[in-house]
């Protein structure tokens, strides 16, 4: 890993080297998806981006182009939120959306028995199960969002529709509304 320190502050840059840092079973699933190149675009790097806030450092870029992957249980099934970083989930607006009584955030063990991956390394797609995908409209505000990779170390870059296309998400408004 390459880091850049100039008076700009820039953050660090990954080495092309670290290029395909994307988790085995993910890179595979891109390739079954026929994204194999999100892949090879992949960025890790030596400090975790387990949150959208050291993801946004570690990249360099704002924290709502950061895409969170949040699984929920509503009435005790799985759910996927896709959100902007820099927001925070209304689960009231969820249950609402989804016609839930009771959404409550998963549990550690759950959100890797449904999608394979640890918390903090979740990506938008390619799960073990297959669950019912809300993606909020904040996405969309970017040209590109950045999103886990299957692990706390690896990002990738993708056009936010393409991203809400591929997790087959339903776009809704579940943010937390400013007070």
């Amino acid at each position: 890993m390459t880091t850049t320190d100039d008076a700009s502050g820039s953050a660090a840059t990954p080495d092309p080297a670290d290029a395909g840092a994307a988790h085995p079973r993910f890179a595979a699933a891109l390739g079954e998806l026929g994204l194999g190149d999100l892949a090879a675009r992949a960025r890790r790097f030596p400090e975790a981006t387990r949150t959208a806030g050291e993801a946004a450092a570690a990249i360099g870029c704002e924290l709502s182009q950061i895409c969170k992957s949040l699984i929920f249980a509503a009435d005790g099934v799985p759910v996927l939120v896709l959100m902007d970083g820099a927001s925070r989930v209304d689960l009231d607006r969820v249950r609402e959306e989804l016609g839930a009584e009771k959404v409550t955030r998963a549990k550690a063990d759950v959100v890797r028995e449904t999608t394979g991956y640890a918390i903090g390394g979740v990506p938008p797609f390619g799960h073990r199960a297959r669950t019912r995908v809300l993606a909020d409209r904040s996405l969309l505000a970017h040209e590109t969002v950045w999103a886990a990779a299957g692990t706390p170390y690896a990002v990738f870059p993708m056009e936010p529709k393409e991203l809400v296309a591929t997790a087959g998400a339903t776009l809704v408004d579940v943010r937390e509304r400013s007070a």
